[in-house]
């Protein structure tokens, strides 16, 4: 399977029989176990739980894909919000918000969450707690931030898209250091309830970083 490969495009591999939920997941788990020791873009991988999980019947049925690791909360898993403190806790939460239910109800599955600086407060991903993640175009260049980790993951194929978001810049200056397609999305139009309401009084806004534009316009809607 090319790992160029849109999102779209894997899902429409599931849709006709060529291949399977599972083997699109095991892929993207072979992609990140390869290329994610020297990119660090990945830092809580979700292997076994993405490999058990059977995907909804949504329109990106199989398609694996990443959770940033600030503001979508993914029920059981590891949450740091980039911050030593909460990696040291080994803190987790309870619940998926309603972003990622929507997710998961679409099809995708999540196979780990992406690196991201402290609060997402910075322009690159290089949080004392995980370390630096790096550009796959050129490892000793930034990914910029916040959403560096997500956008490092897609960039290099191991997934084909992946969750981020947007206060002042951070899809669109990953996006843009990496080669992806990166929209911040209006005010209110994508939910992280119930654990935020309008975050940074609607500065913060949910989406993606991916491969095309007919992704991240398909994840939109």
């Amino acid at each position: 399977m090319d790992p160029r490969l849109d999102a779209t495009g894997q899902a429409a591999l599931v849709a006709s029989g060529e291949v399977s939920p599972t083997e699109l997941v095991q892929a993207a788990i072979d992609r990140v176990q390869v290329l994610d020791p020297e990119l660090n873009a990945v830092i809580h991988p979700l292997f076994e739980k993405a490999l058990t999980t059977e995907p909804a019947d949504g329109p990106f049925r199989g398609v694996p894909t990443v959770v940033k690791d600030l503001a979508c909360h993914t029920a059981g898993d590891p949450y740091h919000e980039g911050m030593a403190f909460l990696r040291d806790l080994g803190w987790t939460e309870g619940e998926d918000t309603w972003l990622a239910r929507r997710l998961r109800e679409a099809g995708f599955v999540f196979v780990g969450k992406t690196n991201t600086p402290e609060l997402g407060i910075l322009p690159t991903t290089e949080p004392e707690a995980h370390g630096a993640c790096r550009n796959p175009w050129d490892p000793g260049h930034s990914t910029g931030g916040s959403s560096g980790g997500s956008a490092a993951a897609v960039a290099s194929g191991m997934v084909p898209i992946a969750h981020a978001n947007d206060g002042g810049g951070s899809i669109r200056i990953p996006a843009s250091a990496c080669g992806l397609v990166g929209l911040k999305p209006s005010r209110g139009r994508v939910s992280v309830a119930p654990q935020f309401g309008d975050v940074m009084s609607g500065l913060t806004q949910e989406l993606v970083v991916s491969r095309s534009v007919r992704d991240t316009a398909a994840v939109l809607e």
